[in-house]
C-alpha cells in the first residue's frame, strides 16, 4: 500500500519545522551559523527560529565558570621558588569573538587563557618576597592584575571576574627549605638579640636612676642629720652654759665626772698623773 502524498509532505514540513526551531535557556546565549559563518550572536533566552538545513544554532553558557589550572612555579624577588595553585572565575563576554577565537571549544579557551593568567601572576609574584607571598594578603597579589589579564582575555571574548589562590607551597627542594628556615631562624635571633639589648639598656637605666635616687636620699639624710646634730649641740651648749652660770662649781664637778666616766669606761685604762693634777681634784680625800 502506497503512502499518501499528503502524509509525506506533512512529514517533510514537520521535520523542517523541527529543524528551524531552537531554545535558549536562562543564563545561556545562542549563536546562529550560516554555512559555518556567524550571522547572529548573543541570542537571548526563549524560542527562536532559523533556516532549516542552511543555518545551525549553538547555545553557550554565559554564567560564571570555574577555570582550573595546574599549579605553577614562580620565582620571588628574593630568588626563591614557590608553587602556586590557583583558579580563575570567568564568563563569556563577547560570544561572536569567543566563537571566532576558539571555535566554540571551551577547553581550547581555557588552554589559551592559562598562559595569560600565568604571565600576569608571574609579574606580580616576581615583585614580592617569599614572606610577602606566603604570609601576605593573597587577594592583593592578583587584585591589580585583573585588568591586565582582561586585556588579554578580551581577545578571546572572555572576561575574568576573579582569580583565587588556593595554596602557596614551597617546593620539595630541601636546599630551598633549609634556606627559608635559616632565614627565619636568623630573623628570630636578631629580634631576640634586639629585645635582650633593649632589656639590658632599660635595666642599666633603672639602676642608674636608682643610684641617683640613693645618692640624693643619702645626701638629704646626711644634711638633715648634720642639721639635727648642730641643733642638738647648740641646745646642749645652751643648757650647759645656763647651768654653768647658775652654779659654776657644780658644773665643774659634773664635767669632771663625765671625764672620769669616759676615761675609765673600759675598766682597763691606765692614766699616769701627778698627785696634784687638777684632773684628780675630785678624787682626793681632802675634797
Amino acid at each position: 500500500m502506497r503512502t499518501p502524498v499528503w502524509i509525506t509532505l506533512a512529514g517533510v514540513v514537520l521535520l523542517a519545522l523541527l529543524g528551524s526551531v531552537y531554545v535558549v535557556n536562562e543564563g545561556y546565549s545562542g549563536l546562529v551559523l550560516n554555512l559555518g559563518k556567524v550571522v547572529r550572536s548573543d541570542v537571548g533566552p526563549g524560542l527562536h527560529f532559523k533556516l532549516p538545513l542552511v543555518e545551525s544554532a549553538r547555545v553557550f553558557d554565559r554564567r560564571v565558570q570555574v577555570l582550573s589550572a595546574e599549579p605553577e612555579r614562580f620565582i620571588t624577588s628574593d630568588k626563591l621558588d614557590v608553587s602556586v595553585d590557583f583558579f580563575a572565575l570567568g564568563r563569556i563576554d563577547d560570544l561572536r569573538r569567543f566563537y571566532r577565537a576558539t571555535g566554540g571549544d571551551e577547553q581550547r579557551a581555557v588552554s589559551l587563557l592559562a598562559p595569560i593568567i600565568r604571565d600576569s601572576l608571574k609579574n606580580e609574584i616576581n615583585a614580592r618576597t617569599l614572606q610577602q607571598v606566603v604570609s601576605g594578603d593573597r587577594e592583593a597579589v592578583v587584585a591589580k592584575q585583573i585588568r591586565t589579564i582582561n586585556n588579554g582575555a578580551a581577545t578571546l571574548g572572555v572576561r575574568i571576574v576573579d582569580i583565587r589562590i588556593k595554596r602557596v607551597d614551597l617546593p620539595s627542594d630541601s636546599n630551598v627549605l633549609n634556606s627559608v628556615y635559616d632565614r627565619m631562624r636568623s630573623q628570630r635571633q636578631q629580634a631576640a638579640s634586639q629585645l635582650r639589648a633593649e632589656g639590658v639598656e632599660q635595666a642599666q637605666g633603672i639602676r642608674a636612676q636608682a643610684d641617683r635616687d640613693r645618692a640624693v636620699i643619702l645626701a638629704e639624710a646626711e644634711r638633715d642629720a648634720q642639721k639635727l646634730r648642730g641643733e642638738g649641740d647648740a641646745e646642749a651648749a645652751r643648757i650647759y652654759g645656763g647651768a654653768a652660770s647658775k652654779d659654776p662649781g657644780f658644773y665643774a664637778f659634773q664635767r669632771s665626772l663625765e671625764a672620769y666616766r669616759k676615761s675609765f669606761a673600759d675598766g682597763n685604762a691606765v692614766i699616769v698623773l701627778g698627785r696634784d693634777d687638777p684632773f684628780l681634784q675630785y678624787l682626793r680625800s681632802d675634797r
